[in-house]
């Protein structure tokens, strides 16, 4: 499992210092941990072109496809209100709540540039898209909850 972590760093590291990098695409290769670690980095180092709104629409959940529309509504969304935070954020920290042997939440800690803490539940199920069988997506990301400026 340490070994994986490492090559999927690695994978990671490729991935963000290349400015016209393809994006990575949903696979049954991927855990749930995994799934989110690919989305935080991506919306961490979202650029101009918003890639890592983009990155992370690919692992949205095809049932949440249907509720949030189109990609152009669902960027849209990542730069309201709730999920602002996540944008270009400073680090994150991913901690397991709950499994089951189909769906995993985490509770994701945000620091803002501006050192605010902002907490997030991430639920990741399975699904079943066209593409990718049997592979993992975000289905729910909570409202962020406050805990304030830290020093």
């Amino acid at each position: 499992m340490e070994l994986k972590k490492i090559i999927l760093s690695l994978i990671f590291i490729f991935y963000f210092s290349t400015l016209n990098a393809e994006l990575i695409k949903p696979s049954n290769k991927f855990d749930p941990y995994d799934v989110v670690k690919i989305q935080l980095k991506a919306l961490k180092n979202n650029n101009k072109k918003d890639q890592g709104i983009m990155q992370t629409w690919l692992f949205a959940h095809p049932d949440n496809k249907k509720v949030t529309g189109p990609y152009e509504r669902f960027r849209i969304m990542i730069y309201g209100q709730q999920y602002k935070y996540l944008i270009n954020h400073s680090s994150h920290k991913i901690n397991l709540i709950s499994n089951t042997s189909n769906s995993y939440i985490y509770r994701i800690e945000i620091l803002t540039n501006d050192k605010k803490l902002f907490f997030y539940e991430w639920q990741v199920q399975k699904g079943s898209d066209a593409d990718c069988k049997n592979c993992w997506f975000t289905s729910a990301v909570s409202i962020p909850v406050d805990q304030g400026s830290t020093i």
